[in-house]
């Protein structure tokens, strides 16, 4: 089966200016599928930006389906950066007769892309494709590290339930769940406490699982940057920024990140050698003030492209003249921490070492971290990053 069976074509008339693009914009310089479903391969595209239209999963946000050709009307106005675009925009997946079809397709769009080294970026629908996105690395064979940006944990408190309906609220029940397990690690970005009951705090802290509340980052947005570089895939919900400054969702709430944090949170997402695959999800058109939060979400993805053509590829570690290596001591341990610091990005990671017979092939497992993990381990002390990380390789 080809890709373009799961597409319908972008009608430009709907979301293009009436008196055109300047050839600055982006409306220019995406290849469109409009007639011609683009050629990635003959391209050779970097990004692939995927619509779809399904919102049935979506946890009263009805209307959320609609949203990809207003993000297109907005994006595409904006100038490109000082770089060469390779960028399609393959249209939209059509809703599937069943909940499950939509699933499917979006699984082996994103699969396929990822295969070609091309980056999907997802806009529009309902978070529950989460699910979507997360199985298309199913055939890749290798551990995933899922970051959600998000106001709550969209987890069904009866965890061990496998008949939980996946939904926008309970998607991650699914991905927990699923066999086999190829989840490495889960993070959350912005979770707002009231919104999250003990008993899923309790799951997250037993998994070893990263979750960092919206006012551990929001204010210092470059706490969150290791935590996203560290991540295969990104899904993020419209409903974790501020009503204020994204109003277009019915879920939407007083508190959350700002539209210049958001936009800061995607370009470290473009930034990271390691992400292949990021959605944006639950903008609902009908709830929109004046294109607000259309016009915010284009910025966001602007951004992410940014990044993207900035990205410093110093991952993994070669040439080896290219970093710098730290050795640290523990205060009450003989263990010694390693930490590896880029030349080219300032960047950090920390080597954290295989259990006995936990990997044939590597002797340590690389994390990023901040500058400040590095100075907790040369006060003596153990870094709780390294710590998480060490258990789930047990």
């Amino acid at each position: 089966m080809s890709l373009v069976d799961f597409f319908t074509p972008i009608d430009p008339t709907k979301i293009t200016p009436k008196d055109g693009y300047y050839t600055s914009q982006l409306g220019v310089k995406v290849v469109q599928y409009a007639d011609t479903f683009p050629d990635v391969d003959e391209m050779k595209a970097d990004i692939a930006l995927i619509g779809v239209l399904e919102d049935r999963q979506s946890v009263d946000n009805d209307g959320c389906a609609l949203g990809p050709d207003y993000i297109r009307e907005r994006l595409y106005r904006l100038n490109a950066g000082p770089y060469t675009l390779k960028i399609a925009d393959l249209g939209n997946i059509r809703q599937g007769a069943s909940v499950t079809d939509t699933y499917f397709a979006l699984k082996t769009v994103v699969s396929e892309l990822i295969k070609k080294d091309i980056v999907p970026v997802i806009i529009g629908g309902g978070q529950d494709l989460t699910y979507a996105q997360y199985m298309a690395y199913e055939s890749l064979e290798q551990k995933v590290d899922v970051a959600i940006i998000d106001a709550l944990f969209d987890l069904d408190d009866d965890l061990g339930d496998l008949d939980v309906p996946t939904t926008s609220r309970s998607y991650l029940n699914r991905i927990f769940l699923h066999e086999p397990n190829y989840l490495f690690n889960y993070s959350n970005l912005g979770y707002q406490t009231y919104f999250v009951s003990q008993d899923s705090l309790r799951v997250m802290d037993k998994l070893y699982f990263d979750v960092h509340r919206l006012g551990e980052v929001s204010g210092q947005i470059s706490v969150a940057e290791p935590i996203i570089r560290n991540a295969s895939m990104i899904s993020f919900d419209i409903g974790a920024i501020r009503s204020s400054d994204a109003p277009a969702n019915t879920n939407a709430t007083p508190n959350g990140f700002y539209g210049e944090e958001a936009c800061q949170l995607c370009r470290y997402a473009g930034f990271s050698d390691k992400l292949s695959s990021i959605g944006f999800y639950e903008f609902n058109p009908a709830y929109d003030n004046n294109g607000q939060t259309a016009i915010l979400l284009s910025q966001m993805i602007w951004y992410f492209i940014d990044g993207f053509y900035n990205r410093k590829k110093d991952l993994p570690l070669q040439p080896r003249s290219q970093y710098l290596i730290y050795k640290t001591s523990l205060t009450h341990d003989d263990h010694e921490l390693v930490f590896v610091k880029s030349k080219k990005s300032d960047r950090w990671w920390m080597q954290v070492p295989y259990p006995t017979g936990g990997s044939k092939n590597e002797r340590f497992h690389l994390v990023p971290c901040r500058y400040e993990d590095y100075n907790t381990a040369v006060s003596g002390e153990m870094p709780d990053l390294w710590w998480r990380t060490y258990q789930k390789l047990i």
